[in-house]
């Protein structure tokens, strides 16, 4: 019972449209309508600037992190790896917005790792920071950690199900990224150029 209530959680914690909600109550816009048209943090900073990309940020990665470290405290680490993925999935296709595009869910998948495998999800936090700073692409730095994951996980010796996680994580991420695989391929995906703010 304790397991299923987690995961249920994860799932509905993952749903919470935190980038959708604070652009619509602070600016009473509509996120998907603007820039890349995703509701995650990457496109709320772009967009709007870090005044509510960082809220943001932070705010997706605690969607991962919470019912993962629940469920790997009160249960082990399956539980707090479904929870997570959960999270990933609500995040992806949120209830709240009616099953709607979400977002790509990797800040999320930053906080189920740091829930259950902290020093997993630190050194992808560390890969991810070094791979965007050299490329400025936000994309680019997510589908290297997603390749790369796995095999830190089984190097690290992680539990069996972290390392399940991280393969599926991984494949979500890459699959998740397909329309910007095509545009670095083609030339055109945008580099990172935040706005520090919108008026």
């Amino acid at each position: 019972m304790t397991a299923a209530l987690v995961v249920l959680g994860g799932y509905l914690l993952g749903s919470m449209p935190f980038g959708y909600w604070l652009v619509r109550l602070a600016k009473g816009e509509d996120v998907r309508r603007a820039g890349s048209g995703n509701i995650g943090a990457s496109n709320v900073w772009r967009t709007y600037g870090r005044l509510y990309g960082i809220p943001v940020v932070l705010l997706d990665i605690a969607k991962g992190f919470v019912p993962a470290l629940v469920g790997t405290i009160l249960v082990g680490e399956l539980t707090g790896s479904v929870a997570g993925g959960l999270a990933m999935l609500g995040h992806w296709r949120p209830l709240f917005l009616g099953f709607s595009k979400g977002g790509k869910a990797v800040a999320t998948a930053a906080g189920t790792l740091l829930g259950i495998a902290t020093l997993l999800g630190l050194i992808a936090a560390g890969l991810w920071l070094t791979t965007f700073l050299v490329t400025r692409y936000a994309s680019v730095a997510s589908m290297v950690v997603a390749v790369t994951l796995a095999f830190v996980a089984l190097a690290l010796g992680e539990p069996w199900p972290v390392v399940v996680f991280a393969v599926a994580a991984g494949v979500a991420v890459l699959l998740l990224h397909r329309p910007n695989l095509a545009r670095l391929r083609a030339g055109t995906e945008s580099r990172f150029r935040p706005r520090h703010g919108r008026t």
